[in-house]
């Protein structure tokens, strides 16, 4: 039983956003140098992709708050306080890493052609209307996949007991014939 209430733990806990933002950044393996203009036409893409610098940020304000008291800081007046002094400006300064990053990992995917007909699309008025509402979006998503794995997780747990027992992995277990 316990084995089986650890995995659906780890299971739930991919979908939790306290311990996935408690797990520290795994760097990732070195790889060879995107070109340069393609490197360039992501970052413009992406950036069109964020939409506004000072909205995003500010959409990022509400959700710090619960980090902050998820983390030990249980008086929202207190993590609010912590938000607007030392994250949300932390958050600011280092923006453009986090262009950079997504643009790396937007150059290794996809190719030039594609970059720039995203970008296109993020210039009309609908691609604004998106990016403007993608951090309330991925609030959503982030919610629903909360919602689907804890409804999922009891069926998920029923069947990880049988199939550690049937594998015997249990304590003293041992396989069942088949």
């Amino acid at each position: 039983m316990r084995l089986s209430t650890l995995l659906v733990g780890l299971c739930l806990g991919t979908a939790l956003p306290g311990t996935v933002l408690a797990q520290t950044a795994q760097k990732p393996a070195p790889a060879a140098a995107p070109d340069p203009v393609l490197l360039k036409v992501a970052r413009e893409t992406v950036a069109q992709m964020q939409g506004d610098r000072a909205a995003t940020l500010s959409s990022m304000a509400a959700p710090m708050v619960g980090m902050m008291q998820q983390i030990g800081i249980k008086e929202a007046d207190k993590a609010q306080v912590l938000v607007q002094e030392v994250v949300m400006p932390t958050l600011s300064a280092h923006y453009d890493e986090l262009l950079d990053i997504q643009a790396r990992g937007f150059a290794t995917i996809l190719g030039k052609d594609d970059l720039q007909a995203i970008a296109a699309f993020y210039a009309t008025p609908t691609g604004k209307r998106l990016a403007a509402a993608q951090p309330q979006l991925a609030q959503i998503q982030l919610a629903g996949m909360q919602q689907w794995m804890q409804a999922v997780a009891p069926e998920m747990q029923g069947k990880i007991v049988k199939a550690v027992q049937d594998h015997g992995w249990g304590p003293g277990g041992q396989a069942k014939p088949k």
